[in-house]
């Protein structure tokens, strides 16, 4: 696994050994960040369910001003700590860009600013059961009424989530297989 584009285009990502988290895949990526080009610049970020850290350093890579992980899995915090670091350094990023929080998503705090863009990418097993409880009592609160969230979830999965609409989809349908689901608000609700 390595970043794939911008300032820190090459740089390796740690992953941490076993299952216990189901990094997004380079081609994934990719394919992701073609579809958003240069609107990344500038954004607010939040990577949920960060465990490596890809998705959001890829988006700093590519011009994000910042962005907060929230991971509270051990080895995967270790290996994003080193992610971001390493990150940080080739991109020659501001100390302040990047806040890796040893934090279960149902406790963040919203920010003082709200976030543009958000990466949200739990556990498969759970997506069913909790997606609707995290755009409610997480989402709702620290997006930013224009912001997009990019939901990786089996390509079998079509969820519905009241207040939001599903602008595209990134991948191939099929059982296990990953695609990146983009959401935004529907007009008219905050």
């Amino acid at each position: 696994m390595r970043i794939t584009g911008g300032k820190a285009r090459g740089i390796p990502l740690k992953t941490p050994k076993g299952d216990q988290t189901r990094p997004a895949t380079d081609r994934m990526r990719e394919a992701t960040f073609s579809s958003l080009g240069p609107s990344v610049e500038g954004c607010r970020v939040a990577d949920l369910f960060a465990g490596t850290g890809s998705y959001g350093l890829e988006a700093v890579s590519r011009g994000a001003t910042s962005c907060s992980f929230y991971e509270n899995q051990k080895d995967a915090l270790n290996c994003l700590r080193q992610n971001a670091a390493a990150v940080a350094k080739s991109a020659n990023l501001n100390p302040g860009a990047l806040a890796v929080q040893s934090s279960d998503v149902y406790t963040i705090r919203g920010p003082e600013d709200a976030f543009d863009l958000i990466f949200l990418d739990p556990p498969y097993s759970r997506i069913e059961a909790e997606l609707p409880r995290i755009f409610e009592q997480v989402l709702n609160r620290i997006a930013a009424v224009d912001a997009r969230v990019l939901l990786e979830l089996p390509g079998n999965l079509h969820p519905e989530i009241p207040g939001w609409e599903l602008s595209r989809r990134i991948g191939k349908a099929g059982k296990d297989k990953p695609t990146v689901a983009i959401f935004t608000r529907q007009h008219g609700t905050v």
